[in-house]
């Protein structure tokens, strides 16, 4: 499946044994055209919502065991859940993860601040998480610890993806930052929105930097528990999150002017720390 976005971390890579690259790819494409209803385009926001409407009607069939039986053609959704049905089908995929992805997608179009940390992690718990516990469940791994160590990984790197794109979020009037840490470290929006590059930011971007290094590491265990390439994917998943944490803190917390992107040296760092 060609990825038309830019993606710091592996997509159904080459190092997923080729009975799952299907499936990942399944999965991807509904994340991601998704994902995209609600954050690209100019839509507004009553489109967005009936856009993601019609995604929850089609897992609704598929949970009802009627996979397309829509009741007007949509080649669009053909392509889809089609495909999803089937991988969910012959994965034995619970459906639940699908429908909180979906509740993500819907609550960015209407949720454009968060006023703490656990609203923040609550949002990532539905919005990352999910993908993990499928991970799990394709590979026949998906107990208690596990699934633990998963949504901390999963989590942490959606919490990345917030800290390298704040400049990006706020064009789209999202903070991500919670309300409370701008408060404790003395910056406002009118800083985020005039690049402003102060003492407070980097105070409360290290904050937030060490908290996510924190949590990544929590689950990084799992990475060793699952065996051969599944394993290697994931370590080099890791190992993504906390390089980009590393290029933010090169650039004293300017994800401004410097964006951080994972460049063919940081994918020699990623890979030799991953099998060492």
């Amino acid at each position: 499946m060609a990825v038309d976005h830019y993606e710091n971390f592996p997509v159904a890579s080459l190092l997923l044994p080729r009975r799952l690259r299907a499936p990942v790819r399944d999965i991807y494409r509904f994340a991601r055209s998704a994902d995209d209803i609600a954050d690209e385009g100019s839509a507004d926001d009553a489109q967005r919502l009936a856009r993601l409407a019609a995604y929850r009607a089609e897992l609704h069939r598929i949970a009802q065991g009627k996979p397309g039986a829509r009741p007007v053609a949509d080649p669009g959704l053909d392509a889809i859940f089609d495909p999803l049905a089937a991988t969910i089908a012959s994965h034995q995929l619970p459906i639940t993860p699908f429908y909180d992805l979906l509740s993500a997608f819907e609550q960015d179009v209407l949720v454009k601040r968060y006023a703490d940390e656990p609203a923040l992690l609550d949002y990532c718990a539905r919005s990352a998480n999910p993908v993990g516990h499928l991970m799990l469940h394709l590979y026949g791994a998906a107990d208690a610890a596990n699934v633990r160590d998963a949504d901390a990984i999963c989590s942490g790197l959606q919490l990345v993806n917030f800290w390298q794109d704040v400049h990006i979020d706020w064009r789209k009037d999202r903070v991500y930052l919670p309300q409370d840490a701008l408060r404790r470290h003395g910056v406002t929006e009118q800083d985020i929105a005039t690049c402003k590059l102060t003492p407070a930011w980097e105070s409360l971007m290290r904050d937030m930097t060490e908290r996510t290094r924190a949590l990544l590491h929590s689950g990084a265990p799992l990475a060793r528990r699952l065996p051969g390439r599944i394993g290697l994917e994931l370590r080099l998943v890791v190992q993504g999150g906390l390089r980009i944490l590393e290029r933010i803190e090169r650039a004293r917390y300017d994800v401004f002017m410097n964006r951080p992107e994972l460049g063919a040296r940081d994918w020699g760092v990623m890979m030799w720390r991953a099998f060492s």
